[in-house]
């Protein structure tokens, strides 16, 4: 492994064909929302062995887990397309790193699980960053990539642990037009679950949903209370009224967030990739892209990585009335005004 960039941003802006993109060059081990799908399980306090760490990666996101038994798959779950797969939610559960990861890397991902448990289950015990620059690194072996490019959506939060863990690592801020955005993220299952649950610890005055005492939950309307179970009714999620500002306020906290670690990063460790620039001249910004990485920008790359972009979800909030419009573009002042100042300066020469 020579290089390690994580990309980072609010999701719902063109990262999951970034994803792909980025897969298909042949110097790219593209590790698709690998931090989401192993979250803070991985990253526990002190050393792991290569057992623990092995059954971190193993064991089903809780998160993504209960969103599957209550029916409500989400459209980057790759593992559950496919039938004749090994694992199953009702079952046996499906392992953190074959949700979405791995079915990026291969079309065996039960195979690829197997082959990484024979050798991740033998290591050394070491801290949670030195396993996963090893699995990095032995997943560029067998795949004969050098460079890694890992990518989750909703990953901003993520940023500052990631710094401390990899201080060698690179960062691209990815970010897309706000109302664009923000109206995407309020037909997503996922971020319709992520404004819920804000709305919960809103509530209840705490940060993190483990703080919940049973006087909290028994404070709370019904229908907020059935998403701390095991499973919830789909529609809730799906027909819950939630303003369109409360997105706006979400992408808008989200970009500020990222532009204000950019900026507190070593000059060339840190770029933005903007989802139009993007639309408007892909081979100009992945070539940029690509050097920031550190990676050759083929022209067989670049020719092929065009037709993964879709200009069709570009303005895609100037179709709603004017007062829904109207109340999105309220909710993304804020983030929109950060934006004005994150430009080609940000950008490594």
């Amino acid at each position: 492994m020579r290089t390690l960039t994580f990309v980072i941003g609010t999701g719902r802006s063109g990262s999951t064909a970034l994803s792909r993109i980025l897969a298909m060059h042949p110097d790219v081990l593209s590790l698709n929302e690998y931090m989401a799908s192993v979250g803070e399980t991985a990253f526990p306090e002190g050393r792991l062995t290569g057992e623990e760490f092995w059954r971190a990666l193993a064991t089903p996101t809780p998160y993504f887990a209960q969103m599957l038994r209550s029916g409500l798959p989400m459209p980057e779950f790759l593992y559950t397309r496919e039938p004749g797969r090994r694992y199953d939610v009702s079952t046996t559960g499906i392992p953190g790193l074959s949700l979405m990861v791995l079915p990026h890397l291969t079309n065996d991902p039960d195979g690829l699980l197997d082959a990484l448990e024979g050798t991740v289950v033998r290591w050394p015990e070491r801290s949670p960053a030195g396993h996963h620059r090893a699995l990095f690194g032995h997943l560029c072996t067998r795949l004969g990539r050098a460079h890694v490019v890992e990518r989750s959506g909703y990953s901003t939060g993520w940023a500052p642990r990631l710094r401390e863990a990899f201080p060698e690592a690179r960062f691209v801020h990815l970010f897309r037009d706000g109302p664009d955005c923000a109206l995407s993220m309020s037909r997503h299952p996922g971020y319709r679950v992520i404004c819920l649950t804000r709305e919960i610890l809103r509530r209840c005055e705490v940060t993190r949903l483990d703080e919940l005492t049973d006087a909290h939950v028994r404070a709370l309307p019904p229908a907020l209370t059935t998403l701390l179970g095991e499973r919830f009714d789909p529609s809730l999620v799906t027909h819950h009224p939630i303003p369109l500002r409360t997105f706006g306020a979400l992408w808008s906290q989200l970009v500020t967030d990222g532009t204000e670690f950019l900026a507190r990063l070593p000059a060339g460790r840190g770029t933005t990739l903007a989802y139009e620039d993007l639309l408007d001249d892909p081979s100009a910004e992945l070539t940029r892209m690509a050097e920031f990485i550190g990676v050759a920008p083929r022209p067989e790359w670049l020719r092929s990585a065009g037709a993964l972009l879709d200009p069709g979800r570009r303005g895609s909030a100037h179709s709603l009335p004017a007062s829904e419009r109207a109340e999105l573009v309220a909710g993304c002042a804020p983030g929109m005004r950060v934006l004005s100042t994150e430009g080609p300066a940000s950008r490594p020469s």
